[in-house]
C-alpha cells in the first residue's frame, strides 16, 4: 500500500520512511502543501500522513482542499500542537485521525492499519484466491497455508493482483504503486518483478498463475489443474 508522507523535516522523513517501509507501506514524501497537491492530483494513495507545520501553508488548509473536492482519501495528521481545541478543529477540517509528536513509529503504523481497515476504498485485511492468501497488515504471504518469505515489492505486486483477482490489472498500476513519485522506473521494471513473483509462486506450489496481457497489464487467474 502506497502512502504520501507531507513533511518538510529531511530528518523525520528518513525515519518515517523507514518505519513505513518495515511497517509494510511504500512511501512518497513531499515538503510543502504545494507539492502534496501536485502528489494528490496526480495519483491515488491509500492514506496520507500530514504535518501541520508546512513551510508554505498550514496542513489543515490542504485537507481542507482534499475535502471540498469530495477526496476521501484517508488522512492522518501530524502535529506539535498537543491541545484538544487544535485537535478538534483537525477533526471538523476532515481529518481521519490525530497524532500528537513525539510519538512512537509502532502507534502511527497501528493507527494507519486502523485507517484503512475503515476505509472504503480497500477490500480487508485477508486477500485470498487459489491456496494463495496475504494478510495485508502483517504482510505475510502463505500458500497452502504455509507462511513464504516474499520480498516486499514482489508483495506488493501480488497485492494488486489479488485486488483484482479474474480482471487484468494495468501496467501503469503497478508503476504507481512500486515506484509512485521517484520516477525511478526502467523500461522493462514491472516486467522483472512480475517474474520473480511468478517463479515465486511456482516454487512455493501456488494453484493461481500471472499471465500477461499484452499491451495491457497482467492477470491473475487459478490453475484448477495444479
Amino acid at each position: 500500500m502506497r502512502v504520501l508522507l507531507v513533511e518538510d523535516s529531511e530528518e523525520l522523513v528518513a525515519l518515517l520512511k523507514k518505519g513505513l517501509t518495515q511497517g509494510g507501506f511504500l512511501a512518497d514524501a513531499v515538503g510543502t502543501a504545494a507539492d502534496a497537491d501536485h502528489a494528490l492530483s496526480a495519483m491515488r494513495y491509500a492514506a496520507v500522513v500530514l504535518d501541520r507545520g508546512l513551510p508554505d501553508a498550514d496542513g489543515l488548509s490542504l485537507l481542507r482542499d482534499l475535502r471540498r473536492r469530495g477526496d476521501s482519501t484517508p488522512v492522518l495528521v501530524l502535529t506539535a500542537r498537543d491541545g484538544v481545541s487544535d485537535r478538534v478543529t483537525g477533526l471538523r477540517e476532515g481529518a481521519d485521525d490525530y497524532l500528537a509528536k513525539p510519538f512512537a513509529m509502532e502507534e502511527l503504523i497501528a493507527r494507519l492499519q486502523a485507517l484503512l481497515r475503515r476505509s472504503d476504498n480497500l477490500l480487508g485485511r485477508q486477500l485470498t484466491f487459489g491456496n494463495v492468501a496475504l494478510d495485508t497488515e502483517g504482510r505475510q504471504v502463505s500458500v497452502a497455508g504455509v507462511v513464504r518469505p516474499f520480498p516486499a515489492r514482489e508483495t506488493a505486486v501480488l497485492e494488486i493482483l489479488l485486488r483484482r483477482s479474474g480482471n487484468v490489472a494495468p501496467k501503469r498500476l503497478f508503476e504507481d504503486h512500486l515506484f509512485g513519485l521517484s520516477g525511478d522506473v526502467g523500461s522493462n521494471a514491472v516486467e522483472v518483478y512480475v517474474h520473480r513473483l511468478r517463479k515465486m509462486l511456482a516454487d512455493a506450489g501456488a494453484t493461481v498463475k500471472v499471465h500477461t496481457v499484452r499491451g495491457v497489464g497482467y492477470l491473475l487467474s487459478e490453475d484448477k489443474t495444479a
